[in-house]
Formats: C-alpha cells, structure tokens, sequence
C-alpha cells in the first residue's frame, strides 16, 4: 500500500481574495510604503499611480467622514488644523465598520494625545459630546415617558419606581465648559468668552430631534442612578449626597421634557400580590 500523499491545496477564489485584500489593505493608510507588489494594472503592469490616487481618496473619504461627525471640534480649530490632526488619525486607526458614521469613536482618545491640541485641553470632551450627539441620533425607537404616567402612580410608590432609559439616552461629564462651548460652535453665531467651570450634560433624542441639555448640580448623579436601575428613592439620596442643593422636581421635570426614559414600573419587592 502507497503511503498517503499530503497534496497543497490549489489556492480557491476565496483565498486568493484574503490574500490579495490583506497587503492591499494594510498600505492603503500607510503613505510612505510602496504600492503592494500584486497590485497591477490590466496589462500586468505595476499600478503604482493608480492606487496611490486610490490610497488618497480612501483618506480624504475617512477625514471628510470625521469632519461631518465632528463639525464643532472642526470649527474650533479651523479646517486646516482639522484635516492635519484628522489625518494623523486616520493613519493611526482604520475603520473596523463599513458604516462610516461608526468611524471616529477613538477620535476623542486621539485628541487628548494630539501634542498640537495641548492648549485645548476642553477640545476632547467637545469632540465626546459630539460623538454622543451621533449616537443617539442613531439610536433605536422607543416610547417616550409622560408626566401623564407618572402622575398615574399613588404619591407613596413613587419611591419604588424603577426609569428604562430611552435607548438614545446619553451622559456626560466634562472638568471643562465643555457642552457651553459644543452648544456654541454647532450654530453659526458668534462665540462669546465661555467660564472655565465643569460641566454635565444630557443628551436626549425626541423624533428625530437630537438636543444636548446643560445640567444643574446633582442632576447627573441623579440621572446616572436611575439609568443603572436604581429606583426613584436610591436616586435622590445618590443626589443629595453629592449635592444638597438637588432639586428633585425640577430634575425630574426636566428628564421628562427631554425625553430621557421610555417607560416605568414598580420594582419587584414593591408589587404588590395579586
């Protein structure tokens, strides 16, 4: 009896395409390598022109996607200043989606590292908030909760109420004035002198209507708890610890107004049995 041949395989389509897309790919955001050796024109002939201007209108495409993702931070800092930092990152993180709105979620992690934006130091958190922004335009639909709901619910059961968020619900936390100054570079107006402050922000989606509320003390806290399932009367007390001015009626008037949640329902251990 013969002893087994080990054959190699004929290359099939599918592997001559993972070959091929490999070294194709791997350069296209690398400007100073060559054009990949399999790359060729119709003839056989090297195709270096040809993928060079392919290799520039694959970046120029990502950091138009950036700038249409970011227009804040891109107004902030000029066009110019926009392209080259938008550039960097591009050449230092590829796209891992085909849907190109979900390109630029390290783009904020990049600013903070930029060495050109240093005397920017809110420039990052702008460029967050627009990111939420995106993000909760993109969110899934949902019912928005009304007062008329929770005025349905007796007095002393408020407490035990538990928010599903709205899926295009969105929190954040900035040590810099950041949503003041999102808020005035996403409009064309001029830009006034902002107050170096903190600043804590809602974002929230009512339609198709996206819109980025600026939170008193206590809010976010608040706010936070809730989202994470915690019921009404653990939220206010998360609230007033970090903030013994917490306005509750106020806090809870504004979450509706905005949109913040979907539905309630009475916790567990608080339903009473049938």
């Amino acid at each position: 009896m013969r002893s087994a041949e080990i054959l190699p395989l004929r290359p099939t389509a599918s592997t001559v395409a993972v070959d091929y897309a490999g070294p194709f790919s791997a350069a296209l955001l690398a400007p100073d390598s060559p054009a990949p050796a399999l790359v060729t024109g119709p003839r056989g002939k090297r195709a270096e022109i040809r993928y060079n201007v392919y290799r520039n209108n694959v970046t120029v495409s990502l950091i138009g996607a950036l700038s249409s993702i970011f227009p804040a931070v891109e107004r902030i800092t000029g066009p110019d200043f926009f392209r080259a930092m938008a550039r960097f990152h591009v050449r230092e993180t590829p796209p891992t989606s085909p849907l190109l709105f979900e390109y630029g979620r390290a783009f904020p992690d990049f600013i903070d590292r930029y060495e050109h934006a240093v005397n920017m130091p809110w420039l990052s958190d702008v460029a967050r908030i627009e990111r939420l922004w995106l993000d909760s335009y993109h969110a899934a639909d949902a019912p928005i909760l009304t007062a008329e709901t929770l005025s349905s619910v007796p007095p002393e059961r408020l407490g035990a109420l538990v928010f599903t968020p709205h899926p295009a619900t969105r929190l954040i936390s900035s040590a810099h004035p950041a949503v003041t100054i999102f808020a005035a570079n996403r409009s064309d107006g001029p830009v006034g002198r902002v107050e170096n402050r903190p600043e804590e922000g809602l974002i929230t989606r009512i339609d198709d209507e996206v819109t980025v509320h600026l939170l008193p003390p206590g809010n976010l806290v608040f706010l936070k708890a809730l989202l994470d399932g915690e019921n009404l009367t653990s939220a206010v007390g998360a609230a007033l610890a970090a903030e013994p001015t917490f306005d509750l009626s106020g806090a809870i008037g504004e979450m509706i107004a905005a949109g913040a949640f979907s539905h309630v329902e009475m916790e567990a251990s608080d339903v009473e049995p049938a």
